[in-house]
């Protein structure tokens, strides 16, 4: 998706005349490189990084493989999004439409810079959730239970209304990761499994969850906290669907924050990077 400022929807105003046939779409679906000419030919790049013309390019006339990118391509332009569209699009739509997409066993990481960019996306996760006749549960670390609770209030999420009817669960760190004042991932893993047998014992239709993990690197459990994350996404045949969330802060600050993100990014099914900003907001989404 294009970050805030993109100038190519201008340029393409600007330049094209109302005879000319031009279309732009953007999509977070992850792509190859190519340019494909009439159906006849095509263009292929030998590496999707960088710009398309710094890359070797393969070319090819051969009906078969030009078929090939041609029904990739055909996949991506049905599942993009207008750039007509995206001028106009709010941050909170966009999120809305996102999440309820999910379906029950999908495992997210979710990556944000600041409590705003937090706030906007694992409340509107949670959210449409508890619309949907889920259940949720919020795990803090990051911040006090209490602060989450007031934020989600200011929302406009019926925090009373939810927690009363047992549709909402906000809870401390400590309950769910820690076992006579140890992490045990076993046990965690456990506590998820219960979770989900009470949602669906007192009637709602799934579980949503979603962990702030700052108390692992506070308590430089970042080794255990990886370890957990692959055993969490082998085990995601709970049919609930789980956002981890990490400050890209605490990430940053590790030893080696580049090792540390790709092996996360590899216990999960796709990543999701977001912040703040007032009129688009940036939001990428990348599937691993």
């Amino acid at each position: 998706m294009p970050e805030p400022g993109d100038s190519i929807p201008r340029i393409i105003e600007e330049q094209t005349s109302p005879g000319i046939s031009l279309d732009l779409r953007y999509t977070d679906l992850h792509s190859g490189h190519y340019v494909i000419v009439d159906f006849k030919e095509a263009l292929i790049a030998t590496t999707a990084s960088g710009n398309l013309a710094e890359n070797p390019l393969l070319w090819t006339n051969s009906d078969s493989l030009v078929g090939v990118f041609q029904k990739d391509f055909e996949n991506l332009w049905h599942n993009a999004t207008s750039w007509k569209y995206i001028e106009t699009t709010a941050v909170p739509e966009k999120l809305t439409s996102y999440m309820e997409k999910l379906r029950p066993t999908n495992h997210l990481l979710f990556v944000y810079d600041s409590p705003e960019a937090k706030y906007n996306v694992l409340f509107n996760y949670l959210k449409v959730g508890v619309d949907k006749g889920e259940a949720g549960v919020y795990v803090t670390s990051d911040e006090d239970p209490s602060k989450i609770r007031e934020a989600m209030k200011q929302f406009g999420i019926e925090v009373d209304k939810y927690e009363k009817a047992g549709a909402l669960r906000i809870t401390r760190y400590e309950e769910i990761y820690i076992t006579e004042g140890e992490f045990n991932m076993n046990t965690t893993i456990d506590s998820w499994n219960k979770l989900y047998s009470t949602a669906l014992e007192n009637g709602f239709k799934g579980l949503r969850v979603t962990g702030e993990t700052a108390w692992f690197f506070k308590r430089r459990l970042v080794p255990e906290l990886i370890e957990y994350e692959k055993s969490l996404h082998k085990a995601m045949d709970i049919p609930m669907i789980a956002i981890c969330s990490y400050n890209a802060n605490n990430l940053n600050k590790t030893e080696d924050p580049i090792n540390v993100y790709t092996k996360l990014a590899r216990a999960h099914a796709t990543v999701l990077f977001t912040g703040v900003d007032k009129r688009l907001g940036r939001m990428e989404i990348r599937k691993v």
